[in-house]
């Protein structure tokens, strides 16, 4: 096993469960792991803490709530997980407010999911557990 370096444990925070399996093929044919996927901002919290991912990809918005929700309380938690916003919500304040929170990247669903892949692995250089 010398020179392999480990998989990368993702965590999946969004309200769309075909989104969710996009982003997981997207990550498991880059060697990542998804160990957790959730719906709502209580499971994603509740999963999160449970596996202890290296980073979350997370929606800005859950069913019943927002990912910010989800990023404060793991954050009070764990700060050593890493979170990547991956949303169709990326409006200014939106991008300004997660990054303000401590995101390592704010990614737009529509145009930017090419670059979901090394945003994941760079935050996850990033994770401090």
């Amino acid at each position: 096993m010398l020179g392999r370096k480990p998989t990368v444990k993702v965590f999946l925070a969004d309200d769309s469960a075909l989104i969710r399996d996009r982003v997981a093929q997207i990550l498991s044919a880059d060697a990542m792991t998804v160990v957790g996927q959730a719906e709502t901002p209580q499971d994603s919290i509740d999963g999160i803490l449970a596996v202890r991912p290296d980073v979350v990809v997370l929606d800005v918005q859950l069913e019943g709530g927002t990912g910010l929700q989800v990023l404060r309380a793991v954050r009070q938690v764990d700060p050593g997980i890493a979170f990547v916003v991956f949303s169709n919500n990326v409006g200014p304040a939106y991008r300004k407010r997660y990054l303000s929170a401590g995101v390592e990247r704010f990614l737009d669903k529509s145009s930017e999911s090419d670059q979901l892949a090394q945003a994941v692995a760079t935050a996850s250089l990033h994770a401090l557990h």
